[in-house]
């Protein structure tokens, strides 16, 4: 479990994080949404302890993030934020490489490798590891950064808007791998998300972020109403049925 405990972060009187306590199970995917500006991301790269907390406690599977060794921390959660500052000319199985860093220090050894490989399958970039990151389309470039992640073989993954610049195919195609890593490798995994039906039919849970603060989470049933998103997300929108769940209308 992810356990937030009265956490604030501040940047200015007028700006702030929280506070914020709130649980997030073991297993599955849970999407955070809101308003742009919500702090959502700033949420989860505090969760991942890319960014220091004022006050509060985070726990993750029983370990204060901010207190636990990072190469202990490193074995446990893996996170992805928005940007990506990798040298181009690296080839996707290099780039994937780097997930193995925890555990191999820089020098692979056979089961880093076959770490490696399997997050390459996994991801369906077996055609493409030999090629460079400047070669690929921006919808493989992504599936190489989560295979990254995945390489590090943590229980609990964060992910920073993931389908950030993909088309509707990549990312219809990147969330189906991300419920078949919950489902059949048994991740936690926890995703920013702008699109709220994305979130809706993928996610076991979801969790509302708006002004600093986690204004709603429970199951996408609980959420997906027209009061609840109206309310975050201060435009009208209607839950209407569609043919695989809910759909969330609002232009």
């Amino acid at each position: 479990m992810i356990s937030l405990t009265d956490v604030r972060k501040s940047y200015s009187t007028d700006v702030a994080i929280g506070p914020v306590t709130l649980q997030i199970p073991a297993h599955g995917i849970t999407t955070l949404v809101g308003p742009n500006g919500a702090g959502k991301s700033t949420l989860l790269t505090m969760i991942g302890r890319l960014l220091d907390i004022d006050e509060g406690v985070i726990e993750i599977a029983g370990l204060d993030v901010a207190h636990t060794r990072s190469k202990d921390l490193a074995r446990v959660v893996s996170i992805l934020r928005q940007e990506n500052h990798f040298i181009t000319r690296l080839t996707v199985r290099q780039l994937v490489g780097f997930g193995r860093f925890p555990y191999s220090k820089g020098r692979l050894t056979a089961v880093d490798e076959e770490h490696i490989t399997r997050a390459i399958d996994f991801l369906d970039l077996t055609a493409l590891e030999g090629r460079y990151l400047d070669q690929l389309s921006g919808g493989q470039r992504q599936r190489a950064y989560v295979a990254m992640v995945l390489a590090q073989d943590t229980e609990y993954l964060l992910l920073d808007e993931p389908l950030n610049n993909l088309d509707m195919k990549h990312a219809v195609q990147m969330m189906k791998m991300l419920r078949r890593a919950a489902d059949e490798l048994g991740k936690t995994i926890v995703i920013v998300l702008h699109d709220i039906n994305f979130a809706g039919h993928y996610a076991d849970r979801i969790c509302a972020v708006k002004a600093g603060e986690v204004v709603e989470f429970g199951t996408p049933a609980e959420i997906l109403t027209d009061d609840v998103l109206t309310r975050v997300f201060e435009t009208p929108v209607q839950v209407v049925s569609g043919p695989n769940g809910p759909l969330a209308v609002y232009f």
